[in-house]
């Protein structure tokens, strides 16, 4: 024999600690997206003062500040969609190869193996995004409901499911 008011206060206790936890997260999802996105703002603001006051650019410079062009960018798709791209990791992390390599060229001493494996790893990240790209193409995490589209001019055409993600 089930007791029924043990079962519902139960789920009562359930869907109340649930909820809680919740909160709880997603509170701390919104408060770690401003301080990341506060931060990033606040550093690219600092090294833009620091570039004005040394008096010139360098190259590296622009490209630190496109680091951190990127970094708020995926605070804000993050803090918009709930979902991490990771092709901007991807391209924060050539940015920053692309960045040491131009400081290795222009600043140091003749060229060396590094060179090679700095422009190998941009290549090995570029074929990523490739992969990612290709992939999310084909396979997309979110489906859209009812994807048709007319195949050639005529309407009265058989259409077909066309894959693609949200």
């Amino acid at each position: 024999m089930k007791i029924n008011w043990a079962e519902n206060l139960r789920q009562n206790v359930h869907q109340l600690a649930e909820s809680l936890g919740n909160l709880f997260v997603e509170t701390f999802h919104y408060l770690a997206l401003f301080a990341i996105g506060a931060v990033t703002a606040w550093a690219a603001v600092m090294e833009f003062l620091q570039m004005i006051e040394v008096g010139h650019i360098k190259i590296d410079d622009i490209l630190l500040l496109f680091i951190y062009l990127e970094l708020g960018a995926m605070v804000g798709i993050y803090f918009k969609t709930n979902h991490m791209p990771v092709r901007f990791l991807i391209y924060v992390a050539i940015t920053a190869l692309t960045r040491l390599l131009i400081s290795n060229v222009s600043h140091h001493s003749p060229p060396d193996l590094g060179i090679i494996y700095l422009c190998g790893g941009i290549l090995l990240l570029s074929f990523a995004i490739l992969v990612v790209r290709y992939a999310s193409s084909q396979f997309p995490s979110v489906k859209i409901e009812h994807p048709h589209r007319k195949i050639g001019a005529g309407s009265s055409e058989h259409s077909e499911v066309e894959k693609g993600e949200i």
